[in-house]
């Protein structure tokens, strides 16, 4: 059965490019209220998605976290900042990796995360799982690839399909541990059906959409190894004004975000 929440949370997709106008001092870096992160080096830059994933997961009792493909950083400072756990961040393009250790290393958070240029493939730690398991990962399987390899890689499921992500977390994940991850509604709801082939099952699902009219257009979805009551919940970023941000998207990234 799933149960309802009518929890009001936020918007998507072209918030994040009015977000990152407000607060980008530089194409180069994105300033928070805690981090700064530099980008000019990675493929993709600051975006709403990390924020929201970084902002809502439920770090509630833990311990370890993995960060699968971490980009710039943010997702594990983000959660670094927000919980005492000790985070470990793989990301396999080089670049991104170097830069993503700067913004750490730049950090007060940079003896509680652990980064490595590594694939989730060849990621294989001994005797170590995690509480939490988190991931913004690729996504747009059916769209045209980019001409940028490093872009291509980061948006369609070509360093990392889903079928890999899914035995890999369920490798890595606690017995008692939680995935998750932020996509794009449709692929999110292929998503749901593919984790439960992999044990994997669906336990919360927050639905963003961008202004009140708008339909959904990102998922973030909780999975446990337990099968149990999905809680659903909504977000709405923008209240229909040009940078009129609800007050539900205000609180639940006001320790990030400077204007807030």
């Amino acid at each position: 059965m799933i149960r309802k929440k009518s929890v009001i949370f936020w918007q998507v997709a072209s918030v994040a490019v009015k977000i990152s106008e407000a607060y980008h001092m530089s194409n180069g870096y994105f300033n928070f209220k805690q981090f700064t992160i530099r980008q000019d080096r990675c493929a993709f830059k600051v975006g709403t998605d990390g924020v929201l994933l970084g902002a809502a997961a439920d770090i509630d009792g833990v311990n370890r976290i993995l960060d699968i493909g971490a980009g710039t950083g943010l997702i594990s400072l983000m959660l670094a900042q927000r919980c005492q756990a000790q985070i470990t961040a793989i990301e396999p393009d080089k670049d991104s990796f170097e830069q993503a250790c700067m913004n750490i290393a730049n950090s007060k958070w940079q003896k509680r995360i652990n980064i490595l240029n590594s694939s989730l493939q060849e990621f294989n730690p001994e005797n170590l799982q995690f509480d939490l398991i988190v991931s913004n990962p690729p996504y747009f399987r059916n769209s045209l690839k980019n001409p940028d390899p490093a872009k291509a890689a980061s948006r369609h499921d070509l360093s990392l399909t889903v079928n890999e992500l899914l035995k890999g977390v369920t490798r890595l994940l606690a017995e008692d541990g939680k995935l998750q991850v932020i996509m794009p509604y449709n692929e999110g709801n292929i998503f749901i059906t593919e984790a439960s082939f992999y044990g994997l099952f669906c336990i919360k699902i927050i639905k963003i959409k961008p202004l009140p009219a708008s339909v959904v257009r990102r998922l973030i979805l909780t999975f446990s190894r337990t099968r149990q009551e999905v809680v659903q919940q909504s977000l709405t970023i923008e209240s229909g004004m040009r940078h009129d941000f609800t007050n539900d998207y205000k609180n639940l990234t006001k320790d990030f975000y400077l204007k807030f």
